[in-house]
């Protein structure tokens, strides 16, 4: 099943979407900014080219710079 991520302008915004799906009978979830971030470096991650090996030279290099 798909999910839907919805990220209101404002409190009242909040609330009141949040009461529609309620009353839809809709089941909902808050997430915090640090799982919403979460989700965004897993959907990147997902789509890397996972057939390229890169040494772990070139990696310490680019954490390092």
């Amino acid at each position: 099943m798909k999910a839907l991520v919805i990220k209101p302008k404002n409190n009242s915004e909040f609330k009141f979407v949040s009461d529609l799906l309620k009353k839809l009978g809709v089941g909902s979830s808050v997430l915090s900014v640090e799982e919403l971030e979460d989700m965004g470096m897993s959907k990147l991650l997902r789509s890397t080219d996972k057939t390229k090996k890169v040494s772990r030279t070139e990696v310490m290099k680019k954490l390092s710079a």
